[in-house]
């Protein structure tokens, strides 16, 4: 699926490419057809204009008459030898009248888009007469043309790219979701069958210090059970006190975690904090970054679990001593599939994230990571 979209996103780049190289290229040439017939134009309206000044009084000047009122979108500015104006044609008086420099300005932009056209006087020899023009508006609009079609093929790529993510990543939640679901599916028949084991190991009156102990894993399976079905299901969110639900959490980790760590957990306020949460899935995100704080310390060091809250969001910082998170690593941590870890598939927290953003509209991201030193995760849920 990864590969098909990069060969999607590959091809369209080719064929943007191709559009746009090829829209160039035909832009430049109709661009320098029309400028070479557009000095043509020029040069045959100096030509009748000298033919006006020249001619007989009994000449037939209709073809020059016509040529000279046939110009009507490429302006020409006519200067003597020192550039002085002698005269303009399609360029707008309103706007000669309103600013004196805009002849000046116009006649220096059209020094540097073509070179004049010399008329020697014929009653005086000594005397030059040149004429610049500029590029007509049809001129113009061919130049601009390739940057606008770039432009819209650009905005084109961009929507189709989207497009392809946007279904790229619903394709895969829903193949983590039915995933989750078959895990939840598989777990089922060996979790009934050891609650059924239980029941028996209690009604022989087996040893009372592993009986409590097994139930609550069992206990734990049933809930990673119910957890993967969840997956996929928008969840009952329910008022929950979450300084009760993370005390279950640090004492069941407590139990299960190396003699040289310590999970400590304290809280600005000591009191009930209630704030809507799917419990099963709250726990799911405490115990997996927990678990991570315990495999990032090699058995030994201490996790700070440091909760406060105002009268709109909770904050859950959970901070260990372990390795730390590389800065080139940050930003994919919770991309699912990526993992540092020599086993595992890189789902844990790609998921936790999922479930505190989409499930309870909060915020899960890394605070402070220092190599060596340790990493803070901050939890932001809203009341």
């Amino acid at each position: 699926m990864i590969q098909q979209f990069f060969n999607w996103r590959t091809l369209l780049a080719v064929i943007a490419i191709g559009i746009v190289s090829g829209t160039i290229i035909y832009s430049t040439y109709l661009s320098k057809k029309l400028a070479t017939e557009e000095r043509q134009k020029v040069e045959a309206w100096i030509e009748a204009g000298k033919f006006l000044i020249t001619s007989p009084i009994d000449a037939d000047t209709k073809l020059a008459s016509m040529l000279i009122t046939e110009n009507s979108s490429i302006p020409i500015i006519e200067t003597d030898e020192k550039d002085n104006i002698i005269q303009y044609v399609n360029i707008e008086p309103k706007k000669v009248l309103n600013n004196l420099s805009y002849l000046t300005n116009k006649l220096k932009e059209f020094k540097s888009q073509n070179s004049p056209i010399i008329w020697n006087n014929p009653s005086d020899s000594t005397k030059k007469n040149l004429y610049y023009y500029g590029s007509s508006t049809l001129l113009k609009e061919i130049k601009y043309y390739p940057f606008v079609q770039l432009f819209i093929v650009g905005l084109f790529i961009i929507i189709t790219i989207t497009t392809l993510r946007a279904n790229y990543r619903s394709t895969q939640n829903q193949l983590w979701a039915g995933m989750a679901k078959e895990t939840a599916h598989q777990l089922g028949t060996p979790v009934s069958s050891l609650e059924g084991w239980l029941e028996m190991i209690k009604e022989n009156g087996f040893n009372d210090k592993i009986v409590p102990e097994l139930e609550k894993d069992i206990n734990k399976l049933r809930l990673v059970s119910d957890r993967f079905g969840k997956i996929g299901s928008k969840p009952l969110l329910e008022e929950k006190d979450i300084l009760l639900q993370i005390e279950n959490m640090v004492e069941y980790m407590q139990r299960r975690a190396a003699d040289n760590i310590r999970i400590n957990f304290n809280s600005t306020d000591h009191k009930q904090i209630f704030c809507k949460i799917s419990g099963p899935l709250f726990d799911w995100v405490i115990e997996n970054l927990l678990k991570n704080a315990l495999d990032a310390m090699d058995g030994k060091g201490d996790i700070h679990i440091h909760l406060t809250n105002n009268d709109k969001d909770i904050f859950i910082d959970i901070t260990d001593t372990g390795k730390g998170i590389s800065s080139q690593h940050l930003k994919s941590i919770f991309n699912p599939g990526f993992t540092t870890k020599k086993r595992g598939w890189g789902l844990g927290l790609a998921l936790a994230k999922r479930i505190i953003d989409q499930y309870h509209k909060g915020q899960l991201f890394v605070k402070h990571s220092e190599i060596g030193k340790g990493t803070t995760f901050r939890i932001i849920l809203k009341k």
